[in-house]
């Protein structure tokens, strides 16, 4: 539970900083925030659409700091 807070609180401050995570799932892949580690098929989403995330993506402020890891449809 303890860690839990700390993650939490950690979280807030970077945030207050400027540092979010990219948000990404069903949104159309965009190479410039996203990194794709695998083109699946599924039913009923657009092509070239986020339909997992691996790894989360953070930017600071504009600027990105590690780009999401996805899997995209085809």
């Amino acid at each position: 539970m303890m860690c839990h807070q700390n993650t939490k609180h950690i979280k807030n401050i970077l945030e207050n900083y400027g540092v979010g995570q990219i948000d990404c799932l069903n949104k159309p892949f965009d190479p410039s925030y996203h990194e794709a580690f695998e083109v699946v098929e599924a039913e009923g989403v657009e092509s070239d659409t986020v339909v997992a995330v691996l790894t989360e993506g953070y930017m600071y402020k504009d600027r990105i700091l590690r780009p999401s890891v996805v899997k995209v449809s085809k």
